[in-house]
């Protein structure tokens, strides 16, 4: 009998956990560094502007550092995010970049990387996707040259929407890291 009820108990434990359980690992999605090489050029297809004509010849557009924080004010300030994810997309990257050239031309500023979700899921996972959103910029930010003691990343999951609503639009507003300075 005691092993019945322990088989029991065993198998609501293992159905609970899986019921709780998300399609999505949020540690098993790769934080990709694309600093250093240029994009591979792809013979099937046409060039982009951003390939270049060839192996070092992409085109890099200067950032004026007036000094201070007009710099930063006049910089873009919202990273979104596909649904469910936390991958900082290749659309982001200039302003990113942007922002890491502020931070290490002004060593004594700091950033504050909000992460945030749209309304659907737990508290707790969004808790946490979000702040694996605000990691994710902070690092892309520390690989293109701030320091770390220069960024904080936090996480408000779903808790400051920026739209209102229950549809793709208001959601992918949602869906967002927001770049604040310190």
């Amino acid at each position: 009998m005691k092993q019945v009820l322990r088989y029991t108990v065993l198998g609501g434990v293992v159905a609970l956990l899986a019921a709780c359980g998300s399609n999505v690992k949020l540690d098993d999605t790769p934080v990709e560094s694309r600093t250093g090489s240029p994009p591979p050029a792809d013979s099937t297809g046409p060039r982009t502007a951003q390939q270049g004509s060839g192996v070092g010849s992409q085109k890099v557009e200067p950032v004026a550092i007036g000094g201070g924080s007009t710099a930063s004010a006049n910089l873009g300030r919202v990273v979104y995010f596909d649904y469910d994810s936390f991958v900082v997309k290749e659309d982001f990257r200039p302003l990113i970049e942007s922002h890491a050239k502020v931070l290490a031309t002004n060593k004594g500023k700091r950033m504050v990387v909000e992460g945030h979700t749209d309304e659907r899921g737990g508290r707790e996972y969004n808790l946490a996707l979000g702040q694996k959103r605000a990691e994710a910029v902070a690092k892309s930010l520390a690989l293109l040259g701030a320091s770390d003691a220069q960024l904080e990343a936090v996480s408000f999951g779903k808790e400051r929407p920026a739209a209102t609503g229950s549809d793709e639009g208001a959601w992918a507003k949602n869906r967002r890291a927001e770049l604040k300075d310190r």
